[in-house]
This record gives C-alpha cells, sequence and structure tokens, in this order.
C-alpha cells in the first residue's frame, strides 16, 4: 500500500496488560491468558502491513466492515454466495474473485463472516474453500460466532497449509460494525493478531488476544448469553409496566438514568414500544447464539437456568416467523397473542 496512514489507527499506543482469571471450560481451553486493548500493543511496521485483504461474507456485519477497510485505502478482494452482494463494494473499488479459494490464494490475510458454524466450516474447508488457497505467510481471520470445537477444526486445515488462523468474533451489531466500534475477542496465533491489528482498529475501537484457538469463541458465546437473556428479562418488563398502567417509554427513560443502564435498552426501547424491530442483530443468531452457549455450558457442568429460558423464548419468536427480525423481536413471544398459539 502506498500510504500507511489508512492501516494506522489514530489512537495511543501504550502497553498495560492485565490477567484474566482461567475460563471455566475444557481443559483444552483452560490455559492462563491476558487481555490487550487496541491500545496496548505496538503495531507492526509499515512494510509489514497485508498489502492484500480478503474479505469473505457481506451480510448485515461483513459488508460495514469490508467498507470500512477498502475506505481507509486498503487493497480488498470481496466473495459472498449472493455475488450482488458484492457489487456495491466493488463500486468503491473492491476486487471481486469467484470462490473462496481464489481470494484466499490472492490475499496476504482473508477475514470470513459468516452466519453460523456450517457456513464457517464450507467456506474456510469445503470445495473451493479458503484452505485450498492457503499457503505459509498468509493468515485466515475468522470472524464468526461459532463453538470452540468448530473454530478448533477450521483452524487445524487453514495451518495444515502452513498458514497462520486467528479467530476474532466480535462484540457488537450493524450500527457499530459502521461505526468501526466493533470489539474483537481475538485467540490463536500471536504473530497474525500482531500482523492483523492496524485492520482490526480500522473496524473496531478495541481488540482482546485471549490466548489459544476456542477462547475468543467462548469469550463470544458467553457475552451474547448475557445479551440474550438481558433482552429476554427487559421485555418482560416493558410488557408488564404496560399491563399495570404504566408508560413504557417512561421505563425506558427510568432504566436509563438508574445502575442498570446499558446502551442496548435506550437503543432498542423506543422501537420496542411500538413494536418495530428494525435489524441490527437478527433474531435467529440471537438463538443459535444462546443455544452454542448452552452446550457450551453443559460441557462443563454450569447450570444456566435464566438463559435456558430465555433461549425458549427465542425459539417460540423463530416459530412465528419472527428469525429475520432484530432479536429484541423476542418480546413478541411474551405477547398473549403468540402465547396461545404456542
Amino acid at each position: 500500500m502506498a500510504a500507511c496512514s489508512s492501516f494506522c489507527p489514530q489512537r495511543p499506543l501504550q502497553l498495560r496488560r492485565k490477567t484474566i482469571s482461567r475460563l471455566p471450560i475444557k481443559p483444552q481451553f483452560s490455559v492462563q491468558v491476558k487481555a490487550f486493548s487496541s491500545q496496548e500493543s505496538s503495531a507492526p511496521p509499515k512494510d509489514e502491513i497485508p498489502a492484500r485483504v480478503g474479505f469473505l461474507g457481506l451480510g448485515i456485519m461483513g459488508s460495514p466492515m469490508a467498507q470500512n477497510l477498502i475506505k481507509a485505502g486498503c487493497d480488498v478482494t470481496v466473495w459472498n454466495r449472493t455475488k450482488s452482494k458484492c457489487d456495491p463494494l466493488i463500486s468503491l473499488g473492491a476486487k471481486y474473485k469467484s470462490s473462496p479459494e481464489e481470494v484466499a490464494a490472492s490475499c496476504d490475510v482473508t477475514f470470513a463472516m459468516l452466519a453460523d458454524p456450517e457456513s464457517a466450516v464450507d467456506v474456510a474447508c469445503g470445495k473451493h474453500g479458503a484452505a485450498g488457497g492457503m499457503s505459509p505467510r498468509k493468515g485466515y481471520v475468522d470472524i464468526s460466532t461459532v463453538d470452540g470445537e468448530t473454530s478448533k477444526l477450521i483452524s487445524a486445515h487453514i495451518k495444515s497449509t502452513g498458514a497462520l488462523f486467528l479467530e476474532a468474533p466480535v462484540s457488537g451489531s450493524k450500527k457499530p460494525a459502521e461505526d468501526g466500534q466493533l470489539i474483537f475477542l481475538t485467540a490463536g496465533d500471536k504473530s497474525l493478531y500482531e500482523t492483523a491489528a492496524p485492520l482490526l482498529d480500522i473496524m473496531g475501537k478495541s481488540r482482546f488476544y485471549l490466548g489459544d484457538v476456542g477462547n475468543g469463541a467462548a469469550m463470544k458465546l458467553v457475552v451474547n448469553m448475557i445479551m440474550g437473556s438481558m433482552m429476554a428479562s427487559f421485555s418482560e418488563g416493558l410488557l408488564l409496566s404496560e399491563k399495570v398502567g404504566l408508560d413504557p417509554k417512561v421505563l425506558v427513560e427510568v432504566i436509563s438514568q438508574g445502575a442498570i443502564s446499558a446502551p442496548m435498552y435506550s437503543m432498542k426501547g423506543p422501537s420496542m414500544v411500538q413494536s418495530l424491530y428494525p435489524t441490527a442483530f437478527p433474531l435467529k443468531h440471537q438463538q443459535k447464539d444462546l443455544r452454542l452457549a448452552l452446550g457450551l455450558a453443559e460441557s462443563v457442568s454450569q447450570a444456566t437456568p435464566i438463559a435456558a429460558a430465555a433461549n425458549e423464548l427465542y425459539k417460540v419468536a423463530k416459530a412465528h416467523g419472527l428469525s429475520d427480525n432484530d432479536f429484541s423481536a423476542v418480546i413478541e413471544a411474551l405477547k398473549g397473542k403468540l402465547q396461545e398459539r404456542s
């Protein structure tokens, strides 16, 4: 790339490390890990910044993330199963390849943002998958939200080619993706983490390195388990306030000024009161993440009754055609009309 400034986030780089306690998961995951924010690790020298970047998967999250890389001056090559989703990025200057394998073969670092574990494995390891185009000195960064075992499977395929692997699921939805304000939860090859750091900083506001492959996936599932449970409880509160004669809009304001204030409530509450659910994070993906989180909890015999109850509500909402709505549409599963039909 001609100009390094487009890759280098304008943030002070200051080293500060803190130890995170052991993660309560299987022995292969249980390692002492350290977290690094985007300010805590020096970016690589200019000549080590990846010159060619691939991006696989251009959905609600992938498209704005790839756009931010293009707008920052990166040389980006894209692929998506539905080719038409590539067209807006091509118009911004992206190149296009007809398979993940071709993208990986033509790029130094390839990112993948897929909807579920099955898609992530297929794109990485299937016929004409990215692994077929990987080789030593290349890197594969999987941003998809998957379980740890899936991430390890993909890692094994990628690393068998001599390439490097980093899992980097994100905390954040459509708006943070558009604004470059995502949080990356990474694990895997530390050298690839350092190489990809300037690219992560274009797409996000912070990044954490969590050690071995599987730890990033576990952290993301725990975060989304909490988020899904919070939304289910918030939905109950909105409906109860209305049933007892209170104004749910006032409830949203009261919550916003107290100890349980959360940006999610302030952002989602006003539209939920109007039964509007513009999609930022699809309900089907929230239910998938709850399912994976419950599987993780079961694998270590950790009781999660609240998350399990929330998962059932999301399943009801899915069964009534709300899969592609925002996950805040789970409130519909608590309304009488759906309860009666379930």
